[in-house]
């Protein structure tokens, strides 16, 4: 089955461009994705054999999340029950016989850091959520999660230590989920690989120059790695100033 994720930075702005040329060529069995800043009445797709899910923030134009997926599930859930983290629209949970799939936006700690403290409250809240679930069956995580985990994940490594997504703070909390028995796919098949990054800023050119962070992934229960079979970023796909990445898997059940 084929997995992907995607901070589209506005659903109802990357519709107008290629979107549904490209989700049509990536027949995904599942497509998250992550920042659609907007309501439920400001848009209706027209996705002929998928099942449609959405959490929008209590703030307009503002973060939200959405699954569309072939494979109907068993329950579907917003939030992590924590009202602190509960009015962004941040996570979606699809259960299925075999897994659990969630999809996350996680806060960003913003310029100047101003953001950090929420960021650094939500991790653990999150983690503890994700265990809860990886105490039933296996999660498959997957969303924009903030965070370029350690240098090779990041052009600019040494100019940006202090930036928002790069602080030590947040790479160790991302070390300390890993340490909780997940994995990062990509790295799992990809160890070593250098310039492969999932988002880039408007600025600079920076596309262009392929000055970018990794900061969107598909984090898997270590249970399922007989399961995962490839992980891969998408990086050849605008519209956004992310791309899409994506996650393929054999032998699990919906």
């Amino acid at each position: 089955m084929k997995f992907i994720s995607w901070n589209v930075n506005g659903l109802r702005a990357i519709v107008k461009k290629d979107f549904m040329t490209t989700f049509k060529e990536l027949d995904a069995d599942f497509f998250c994705i992550q920042e659609t800043k907007m309501q439920a009445d400001q848009l209706t797709l027209d996705l002929p054999g998928y099942h449609q899910y959405f959490n929008y923030a209590d703030r307009k134009g503002y973060s939200g999340t959405a699954i569309f997926t072939k494979h109907e599930p068993i329950s579907v859930t917003n939030d992590i029950g924590v009202d602190e983290f509960d009015h962004e629209g941040r996570v979606i949970t699809l259960e299925y016989t075999d897994f659990y799939l969630v999809t996350c936006y996680t806060p960003n700690s913003g310029t100047g850091l101003k953001r950090l403290d929420f960021r650094m409250a939500w991790e653990p809240a999150f983690q503890d959520y994700l265990d809860q679930l990886n105490a039933q069956k296996p999660v498959i995580l997957c969303g924009d999660l903030n965070v370029a985990h350690e240098e090779i994940d990041i052009r600019n490594p040494k100019t940006n230590h202090q930036s928002a997504g790069f602080t030590d703070d947040e790479r160790q909390q991302f070390t300390h989920l890993l340490d909780r028995g997940y994995l990062d796919s990509f790295r799992y098949f990809n160890p070593d690989a250098t310039d492969r990054y999932s988002w880039w800023s408007y600025r600079f050119k920076a596309r262009d120059r392929n000055a970018g962070w990794r900061i969107d992934y598909f984090v898997t229960s270590d249970t399922l790695k007989p399961q995962l079979e490839s992980a891969d970023i998408k990086d050849q796909i605008f519209g956004s100033d992310h791309c899409p990445i994506e996650l393929v898997t054999h032998d699990l059940h919906v």
